[in-house]
């Protein structure tokens, strides 16, 4: 339900409020001039004072020396920016200009490194070849040497051989013989 409404005695709104429980309460006057009125009225006052001591100015001055401030900050970055993208560029060639050496170099290496295989195989072709002619000598010579040895074993055995054999077949008579056969074919010679 609602409450029946009361009336009370009719206050200007401007000089009163009205509480929650329907009272009337005067707000805050100063010779006669009320709370929204003293606070207009000091607002106006420090508007005029700031005017007087040119405060406007001086902000615009201090925000003109900081945006001047922000512009120096702004152009020094996009200096370091484009000192950077130099500095990147030249060293993306340098980073370029190494991959391309390294890889020269690599290359190097490699004709390099098949060039001693080869030459290592080569040589060892050669220390082979020479081992196995030395060898082959050392052998020939061994043959040669059993082949004199055996010569000379078959010499000896055949001078001894010879040598019973006349011993057996000749008696003093045939030497004689002989050695004076010999005699006259040297003296007639």
């Amino acid at each position: 339900m609602a409450e029946p409404h009361v009336a009370t005695a009719e206050a200007p709104h401007s000089a009163s409020t009205e509480a929650p429980h329907g009272e009337a309460h005067e707000g805050p006057a100063f010779m006669g001039i009320e709370a929204a009125g003293i606070v207009s009225l000091a607002m106006l006052v420090v508007i005029v004072l700031m005017l007087w001591k040119k405060v406007p100015a001086a902000i615009g001055k201090a925000l003109d020396s900081k945006i001047a401030v922000i512009r120096s900050q702004l152009a020094e970055a996009e200096a370091l920016r484009k000192e950077a993208e130099v500095l990147k560029t030249e060293y993306q060639a340098k980073a370029d200009a190494a991959g391309a050496e390294s890889e020269a170099m690599l290359g190097r290496a490699r004709v390099e490194a098949e060039a001693i295989v080869t030459k290592a195989q080569a040589d060892a072709e050669a220390l082979v070849a020479r081992r196995t002619k030395m060898a082959e000598d050392k052998i020939a010579a061994e043959e040669l040497a059993a082949v004199n040895e055996l010569r000379a074993a078959a010499a000896t055995a055949a001078a001894k051989a010879a040598a019973k054999l006349i011993a057996e077949r000749h008696d003093a008579s045939a030497d004689q013989t002989l050695v004076d056969r010999s005699i006259s074919e040297l003296s007639g010679r």
